[in-house]
């Protein structure tokens, strides 16, 4: 039996892990949450109506979006982790038209879209009773997934097949052989899942590799509204989401902090940013803003032209990394195609990204010196 290690416990590295033939390989994955996207993270599953130019991220985003009904009968997914609850994209009037043109056109090869309406000001404040009227457009197929508790749910079930885990941080010291603590540990395959982190991780490879870490913060309220579980997510004008989850617990956010980086404090500043951004979307803001709240906190991963990429790097090495905002979206999708392609040989993914040279270069003059 071969071993695998997955270094990096995040959304792709968990999906992966669970994925992967248990009867084939023997799975190690090292899991160091410090700072980590997923575990910090909630969103919105509804990409098709963003109108980023790239065709082959959104192929991606599509697919993945698309993929989350085997992603939920596979591992059991309640509504505590995934609800399909619906997307309200708020706009004005006149973007709303052509958002709906594109709904519709989008819907053609994506038929998970669901149903496409777009709603007066009254019928969106009845759909989601937090907001102020403002004309929005819904589409059905959209839904929200909890990052920490989709992690918690996969770390179960991969302990239940036999994957190990590993609570340290894991560097290389060569392609084939990893250092944890004091030892270290031969493997057949390795896959560098650690988001931002991957840059870092093979540097001493004499990789140079095309990655920003970017910190985002969320805001966590806990809320009177008993039945916020049935209100759909909302899609605001700006920066802001807004993604009601059950038992009274609406998510706000995120921010995208470039400066920052690896800092992982919580800040009144990101209070403020999503806080004033939000306040104009809300019925009565004190019924939300000045509620008990806490912070998620985390580090994403941006390449130079804010797409992910992912694949063999050579004969014992796989990566993935730069899944960005997107990651709660394209995450579980990636980690399934390289679980396939380690099941089956079948790398099924070229028509989603650049080739890995255009992020991941390897330096000749470093590797002579």
């Amino acid at each position: 039996m071969k071993k695998i290690a997955i270094i990096g416990g995040g959304i792709i590295g968990m999906t992966l892990a669970n994925y992967i033939d248990q009867k084939k390989y023997h799975v190690t994955l090292f899991d160091d949450p410090t700072g980590q996207a997923t575990s910090a993270s909630a969103g919105i599953i509804s990409p098709w109506l963003s109108k980023r130019r790239n065709k082959q991220w959104y192929r991606l985003a599509k697919d993945g979006a698309g993929f989350f009904p085997k992603l939920i009968q596979d591992f059991q997914l309640d509504d505590t982790i995934y609800r399909q609850s619906g997307t309200l994209l708020l706009r004005p009037e006149k973007q709303l038209a052509e958002l709906l043109a594109l709904a519709e056109e989008r819907k053609k090869n994506a038929p998970e879209i669901g149903t496409i309406k777009q709603l007066s000001a009254e019928q969106t404040q009845q759909e989601l009773p937090l907001l102020r009227p403002h004309p929005a457009l819904k589409v059905s197929g959209g839904g929200r997934l909890d990052g920490k508790a989709y992690l918690i749910q996969m770390h179960k079930l991969a302990e239940k097949k036999g994957v190990d885990f590993i609570s340290q941080r894991a560097q290389l010291a060569d392609t084939t052989t990893v250092i944890y603590g004091e030892k270290r540990e031969v493997f057949d395959q390795i896959i560098l899942t650690v988001g931002p982190h991957l840059k870092k991780l093979l540097a001493p490879l004499n990789y140079q590799v095309d990655l920003r870490p970017q910190k985002g913060q969320l805001l966590v309220f806990q809320t009177a509204f008993k039945n916020s579980g049935d209100f759909p997510v909302a899609m605001l004008d700006g920066e802001a989401d807004l993604i009601p989850f059950s038992a009274g617990k609406i998510l706000l956010g995120a921010t995208h902090e470039n400066e920052a980086a690896w800092d992982l404090k919580e800040t009144p500043e990101a209070f403020e940013q999503l806080t004033n951004s939000t306040r104009k979307f809300l019925a009565e803001p004190e019924r939300l803003l000045e509620q008990s709240f806490h912070y998620r906190v985390g580090t994403r991963a941006y390449t130079s032209d804010f797409a992910p990429f992912f694949g063999q790097l050579n004969d014992h090495l796989l990566v993935a990394s730069g899944l960005g905002s997107s990651g709660l979206t394209t995450g579980p999708y990636i980690g399934y195609l390289l679980a396939d392609y380690l099941n089956t040989g079948n790398a099924n993914w070229q028509e989603y990204q650049k080739e890995l040279s255009n992020y991941i270069q390897f330096e000749k003059t470093l590797a002579s010196n």
